[in-house]
């Protein structure tokens, strides 16, 4: 693996990776990346650079026992436990914890089930841990966990692994789904960075263009060579490892997982809350993508105009909410709502300020935009999913899914200005 592979990651792991705006210097708490065509034999050697004396248990399932498990638990010469069936929620997490609890570090071996239980378990027991991914995607380098707790999606205050080594030929014999699924997964950089705007100018978030500055490095060529992942090319899987890093990155960078997860995450997690029965088995990231085109056509529909939006009272009410989730959701997003909502005073504010000043106050989110078709092409390419039909869901529930998603997070998004403005109503 050549230095020019790793690129970025380099210098943000040697804390040698400059903010070209403020010069400030970053390191990350992640001590070692590797990209590798082949990480065989090397796995002993990376682990006790990090580790260094510490019991290491290798933790899996039962699919990546098999793919590298026990090659990783021979080379390293620990013990290896072996979870069936595993899911993540916070239950499972503190079984996890009795499990290991005579280990003083873990290395999991797997993709994001087994890497956020491990995650989140040795966050609390204050233990250092470590990942050899088995597929392509974020999690591995961001410091949150994603559990499922009481049937709702959160992220969970987490740590950052010590070490993530992705061995391209474990990554490249892994089914094309889950290749998809992290390139779908990605795609969302320009929908959570517009939202992430929106956020800004209408409640004061804190914002930073440094995730976005780091994630430019790939995109462009990961868009355009996507069609290349079906061939598993080695250099182009790179790519798309380094842009998943990078995403998950950002959030440990500025503390909030804003740069990559806004309204087409929650459109995705709403998916999975309500589908019950009939949820197709299809991935987050295979959510993510579609969703991601659905807030990119809104986007452009309401902010690409000559005329801004109209903002109306937040007509939502906890009754009405508790009536339609039940009481104890209809508790926790009436609160997430309550905490964007505008009401007759604000949105008369607001209206008058973006009329006065439509076109300068929306050009640095425009900025961010791309037409939908940008992001779709390489979808395409990679023959992932881009409709909801292809994901296997009803029409009906898909529109269900984008109209409510605003009240799974606090985040505002353009899923919140959209009804706002009264757009649901018009295609009712």
């Amino acid at each position: 693996m050549t230095d020019d592979r790793l690129g970025v990651l380099r210098e943000l792991v040697a804390g040698q990776w400059r903010d070209s705006a403020s010069g400030a210097p970053f390191r990350i708490p992640i001590r070692a990346i590797e990209i590798e065509d082949s990480l065989d034999g090397g796995e002993d050697a990376f682990i006790r650079r990090l580790h260094g004396g510490d019991k290491c248990l290798v933790v899996c399932d039962e699919i990546t026992c098999e793919i590298l498990g026990r090659r990783v638990a021979g080379r390293v010469g620990c013990e290896m436990l072996v979870l069936e069936s595993p899911s993540t929620t916070p239950e499972n997490a503190d079984k996890l914890r009795r499990k290991t609890q005579n280990a003083e570090a873990l290395i999991a071996v797997g993709s994001g089930t087994v890497n956020d239980l491990v995650k989140y378990a040795t966050f609390l027991d204050g233990k250092s841990y470590s990942v050899f991914p088995t597929s392509p995607m974020n999690a591995y380098s961001t410091g949150t966990a994603s559990l499922t707790d009481n049937g709702i999606k959160k992220s969970f205050k987490a740590h950052s692994a010590s070490g993530v080594f992705f061995d391209l030929q474990i990554l490249a014999d892994c089914p094309k789904r889950l290749i998809n699924n992290a390139l779908s997964d990605v795609v969302c950089r320009t929908t959570a960075q517009t939202d992430w705007l929106l956020s800004r100018l209408f409640w004061q978030t804190p914002y930073s263009d440094i995730p976005y500055a780091l994630l430019a490095h790939d995109e462009d060529n990961l868009f355009s060579n996507a069609n290349l992942l079906l061939e598993r090319d080695l250099d182009t899987l790179a790519a798309l490892v380094r842009t998943c890093v990078l995403n998950g990155l950002g959030s440990a960078i500025v503390g909030t997982t804003h740069p990559g997860s806004m309204g087409e995450h929650m459109i995705s997690h709403y998916l999975d809350m309500f589908a019950g029965d009939a949820h197709p088995g299809t991935l987050h990231g295979e959510q993510v993508g579609v969703a991601t085109l659905s807030v990119l056509r809104l986007q452009n529909k309401l902010l690409s105009g000559d005329e801004p939006p109209v903002i109306k009272p937040t007509r939502h009410k906890p009754g009405e909410i508790a009536e339609k989730f039940g009481a104890t959701l209809g508790r926790e997003f009436s609160a997430n709502l309550s905490a964007k909502s505008f009401d007759k005073e604000g949105a008369a504010k607001w209206n008058q300020k973006l009329a006065a000043n439509w076109e300068n106050i929306i050009a640095p989110v425009r900025a961010t935009m791309l037409p939908v078709e940008e992001v779709e092409h390489p979808m395409i390419l990679a023959q992932a999913h881009t409709t909801p039909k292809a994901l296997g869901y009803a029409d009906d529930f898909y529109d269900e899914a984008v109209k409510n998603a605003r009240f799974i997070r606090d985040r505002f998004t353009i899923l919140d200005i959209a009804d706002d403005c009264g757009l649901w109503d018009s295609e009712e």
